[in-house]
């Protein structure tokens, strides 16, 4: 199958009902439609040509602890509610921690993704930094605005979870960037925090990304957390992607000073191969979260209470999936070292194209490759701005076009590129040499392409 969708808006809706049937259908009927209609109205993500985003991965052994959860259907309300949902999420989250090198400070909770956890993050942040203000007057009744500082190359939901945690779009700030490495300056956040501070502001915290969205460039965490720690602010470090990386120890030095820290969420549903919406949320303090999480309805008291960990107090949600059993299958089934081997693969296939690429005439690499993500692009002499703009996108589209590969282009520094994020499941260095000798005709073929 083409790995980018071919279908067009409605396409999918318009092949099905359109009100649900009276009768049963039958399951070959079912599966049929699947094949005919849905499947072909997905990008194939599991595709060993999918380059795009950051890789998205539903390990075989990871669907089946999805299979049994959503066959079991406990209902995760409190821990008497479904006792082995809580324990095995604490199991597997130590498990987790201990995998990555983190110390036992630390503990943890699955959730749905990094968005949610940022937002829990600033939540639990506003509580401290105003002395607990929801259980006054909120936020509308604070003498100071608080502020949020976070990379100028932030993922957008750093931005939408300051919003909807009531900071304010004003009181949000994005941090220059430091070059080559395209990290946040530490002295510019001082900087920014103490001017902010003079102006009669209350610095509340700091979303750190270990790993940014476009270049998986790594912010300075210990001179982060020493700038916060002046202010009393929080210090949330989003590494969604690239958390997977510290499974391997000669991957850490990237995350040095992350002890420092308060919160820190990535997502084993990217690389690592977990069944999208597990993301691991885990705090230094986890009673600072339930302060602001918790709720006690008389209808979820039990005996039990106060002896142990009710996770409805530790997120959004009252009702919880059985998430950690994707997670445990993954660790059971495919055992740790098999899942470095498997990252390690991709770090050293990104180093091998990026070999390829700054080898070849009129192709560069634009960022630092820290991990499996390449920032490239092909500059033919003569063109530059608009124009520059516009082969790069063509080229990108005429790629994904083909149906052989897809790639995502994004801005950097005002200009278009191209990401080449390697770490499908399936993909091996054939594929990725495939992809590069595509990208290479493209460029040479490609026509112009408005309105983008």
């Amino acid at each position: 199958m083409p790995v980018r969708s071919t279908v067009a808006p409605g396409e999918v809706a318009d092949a099905l009902p359109a009100v649900a049937p009276e009768a049963p259908d039958g399951l070959e009927e079912l599966i049929a439609d699947l094949d005919r209609v849905i499947v072909p109205g997905l990008t194939q993500t599991q595709h060993p040509a999918n380059f795009a985003w950051f890789p998205s991965n539903a390990s075989l052994s990871s669907v089946l602890g999805d299979l049994v959860a959503g066959g079991l259907g406990s209902l995760g309300i409190s821990w008497q509610s479904a006792p082995a949902l809580t324990e095995l999420e604490q199991v597997v989250c130590e498990w987790a921690r201990q995998l990555c090198g983190l110390s036992g400070a630390w503990q943890g909770t699955i959730g749905d993704g990094a968005s949610t956890a940022t937002l829990v993050a600033l939540l639990v942040a506003r509580e401290r930094a105003s002395h607990g203000s929801q259980r006054r007057g909120g936020l509308q009744a604070e003498s100071a605005p608080l502020t949020v500082y976070c990379s100028a190359e932030a993922h957008s939901s750093v931005t939408k979870a300051a919003l909807l945690a009531g900071y304010g779009a004003d009181n949000l700030r994005a941090v220059p960037l430091c070059q080559p490495g395209r990290e946040i300056s530490a002295e510019a956040l001082a900087a920014a925090m103490a001017q902010d501070v003079a102006e009669g502001r209350r610095p509340a915290a700091v979303v750190a990304s270990s790993g940014t969205t476009a270049t998986t460039a790594f912010d300075p965490l210990a001179e982060i957390c020493q700038a916060a720690r002046a202010h009393g602010a929080w210090v949330h470090v989003d590494a969604a992607m690239a958390g997977s990386a510290l499974l391997l120890p000669e991957m850490r030095p990237l995350f040095e000073g992350i002890e420092e820290a308060d919160s820190l969420c990535w997502n084993p549903h990217k690389w690592l191969g977990s069944v999208l919406e597990t993301s691991l949320l885990y705090v230094r303090d986890p009673a600072a979260l339930v302060s602001v999480m918790a709720t006690d309805p008389s209808y979820l008291r039990s005996a039990r209470d106060g002896a142990v960990v009710q996770y409805r107090d530790w997120g959004l949600p009252l009702g919880r999936r059985f998430r950690a059993l994707r997670l445990w299958c993954l660790l059971r089934l495919e055992g740790a070292e098999a899942l470095r081997a498997r990252l390690r693969r991709d770090l050293a296939n990104a180093q091998r194209l990026a070999e390829l690429v700054l080898q070849a005439p009129q192709w560069s690499v634009l960022a630092p490759v820290k991990l499996q993500t390449l920032c490239v692009r092909h500059d033919p002499p003569g063109l530059a701005g608009e124009e520059l703009d516009n082969h790069t996108l063509s080229w990108c589209e005429a790629v994904n076009k083909s149906g052989q590969a897809h790639l995502t282009p994004a801005i950097l520094d005002g200009r278009w590129m191209v990401r080449v994020s390697i770490g499908a499941e399936p993909t091996e260095w054939p594929d990725v040499e495939q992809l590069w000798a595509l990208m290479q005709r493209a460029a040479k073929e490609a026509p112009s392409l408005e309105g983008y």
